[in-house]
């Protein structure tokens, strides 16, 4: 299938690794021009040598984080014309809700939610003036199920569903779109990088790892399994294309079924 993303200019912010990586690899893939962007210009570098060595469509990178209000700004500067933002950068850290403190509450909310409004916001002029555009926010299953062990992460999952939900209704009758997706528990980097660690403390392969993980913690997935980045992937480019016009304001999962609902 040809999802027409030829040409297309697309950022995908936090995208030097895991989901957001495999989103840029993806769209990459299909033909649109790709800004990476990470923290370092050492991680952007890296990043980009990978993607030149697997795809052959234009790549740009911008270093900078773009949690703050300068990089934003300076980005919107230097590619004033995206037409697809995919607002993947976000952090988390499992803490007790005793333990988090306001400062803590702030820094998650100005990464997880207040980057991807900023971003929108600068870039949705430009959607306007050409009757195009694609807005994607990464949530997460855990915007849904907030989970007891970093209720604050959760918190700003779920901002980010309402957040695109208004930003789609503002854009009604145009032809830009605004959906979020909710990818379950997924075999990121960071999670990788857990799951070993467990490994070799506990003395117990990654699969006994894996399968305990669902037995106990996420019960309710289908799936039973860890999910891949480049299946978020899949669902972000799908929707990031003008094939995917009538998809709108919508939450989608890429969960395994882990949140227990029909709808």
């Amino acid at each position: 299938m040809d999802l027409m993303l030829t040409n297309k200019l697309a950022l995908v912010s936090g995208s030097t690794a895991g989901i957001g990586y495999a989103i840029a690899e993806s769209l990459a893939r299909e033909g649109a021009h790709v800004i990476i962007n990470g923290r370092s210009k050492e991680s952007v570098e890296a990043a980009l040598a990978r993607l030149r060595e697997e795809t052959n469509c234009n790549l740009f990178g911008f270093a900078g984080d773009l949690g703050t209000a300068e990089a934003a700004y300076e980005v919107a500067r230097e590619y004033p014309d995206v037409e697809i933002l995919v607002n993947n950068l976000g952090i988390y850290e499992p803490r007790t809700f005793e333990d988090i403190s306001d400062d803590d509450w702030r820094r998650l909310f100005e990464v997880n939610v207040l980057s991807g409004v900023r971003l929108s916001r600068l870039f949705l002029p430009g959607m306007r003036r050409r009757n195009w555009g694609r807005i994607i926010f990464v949530s997460s299953e855990s915007g849904v199920q907030i989970p007891a062990e970093m209720i604050h992460y959760g918190v700003t999952k779920t901002a980010l569903l309402g957040v695109a939900r208004g930003l789609a209704e503002a854009v009604a009758g145009t032809g830009i779109t605004v959906n979020s997706v909710l990818p379950g528990p997924t075999k990121s980097r960071g999670v990788s990088n857990f799951i070993e660690a467990l490994s070799k403390a506990e003395g117990k392969s990654i699969e006994e790892i894996e399968q305990a993980f669902f037995s106990k913690v996420r019960p309710t997935s289908l799936i039973k399994r860890f999910a891949t980045s480049e299946e978020v992937a899949a669902m972000v480019t799908y929707i990031a294309s003008p094939i995917a016009s009538a998809t709108t304001g919508a939450p989608l999962r890429v969960d395994g079924g882990v949140i227990k609902s029909a709808f």
